[in-house]
């Protein structure tokens, strides 16, 4: 194969790589301006840099006139999305399902574990070296929501299932069975939410979703539910969100905000009842090995022109 693969992580640290292709590293640098590794009309198959901003990812592409595949190492896409117009036929977009779910999953738990048992105020209190007990509510006995049950989805189900929650209820965009129950489809979604205690959101952002927690899913949630976001922010309508914290009904935990990054003087940042990360679910020493062997996977599949994994779209005609 002619052409070459562009890498987010050097080449020689990705052991097993395949032989054939030039493999040339270019993450964008930290300012975005880095200097491209060779000629991107060169360029076939482009690993897109892990969590860089939009304008730097799709900096190369509109001359990557050779690329056959573009894979992105998030398992949303939504970033990327915009520079397929720029693109010839025929492209794959890939995305990294899978490479997530454990990472991901972790902090959904890690969130919603912290927020019931009140850990933020304990470690206020301790920065102000108060002893504080009190009575909180227990992961243990309660309904859980999940809303986008892909892997990700699935792998949170896998963690909750030590902490004898009463239900899960499962939601993604069409409705199917799993051997662990019905999933319901999207359109179900209003009828199931006074039931839950607590919502997990794991859903890719796409026109149908963006916003989908809006002042009537809000509204319709039970009082003193929890909303948890490990998904996109902007899934959630950032403003109908913080007026329902502001009221106490309901509490949240974010790993992702709308606007991102959350400015300084944002009024989500001291909201009544919010646990806010900075966008760290897929951040761990998980992602790295599981990366690594998903682009094994898939440089090996597009040598030897078979199926590539986790197509989300393909770019047509002109």
């Amino acid at each position: 194969m002619t052409g070459d693969v562009w890498l987010p992580i050097p080449p020689e640290e990705i052991p097993s790589l395949p032989e054939g292709p030039d493999y040339l590293f270019w993450d964008g640098g930290e300012d975005g301006t880095q200097e491209y590794p060779g000629d991107p009309a060169d360029c076939v198959f482009y690993v897109v840099p892990y969590m860089a901003p939009a304008e730097i990812v799709l900096r190369p592409v509109p001359r990557m006139t050779s690329v056959r595949v573009v894979q992105t190492l998030t398992a949303g896409t939504d970033h990327v999305e915009p520079g397929l117009k720029d693109l010839p036929p025929g492209v794959h977009l890939c995305n990294a399902r899978g490479v997530h779910d454990a990472s991901t999953a972790e902090l959904a738990l890690t969130l919603i574990l912290a927020s019931l048992r009140g850990v933020p105020g304990a470690v206020r209190a301790q920065d102000r070296g108060e002893w504080r007990g009190g009575f909180q509510p227990a992961l243990a006995d309660k309904n859980v929501l999940i809303v986008g049950y892909g892997s990700i989805g699935a792998a949170v189900e896998d963690r909750l299932a030590p902490f004898e929650v009463a239900r899960v209820v499962r939601v993604a965009r069409s409705g199917r069975t799993t051997a662990r129950g019905p999933v319901h489809p999207l359109t179900e979604l209003s009828a199931l939410l006074p039931d839950a205690d607590v919502v997990v959101l794991c859903t890719p952002l796409t026109d149908a979703t963006r916003h989908l927690v809006d002042a009537g899913f809000l509204a319709r949630m039970k009082d003193g539910a929890l909303l948890v976001n490990v998904a996109r922010g902007a899934v959630v309508d950032t403003e109908a969100l913080l007026a329902e914290l502001e009221r106490g009904r309901i509490t949240a935990a974010l790993d992702v905000t709308d606007p991102e990054p959350l400015p300084a003087d944002h009024p989500l940042w001291h909201a009544p009842g919010v646990l806010i990360t900075p966008h760290v679910g897929g951040a761990t020493s998980a992602f790295r090995p599981r990366a690594e062997r998903l682009l094994v996977d898939q440089v090996t599949r597009f040598l030897h022109h078979e199926p590539l994994l986790n197509v989300v779209v393909t770019t047509g005609p002109a």
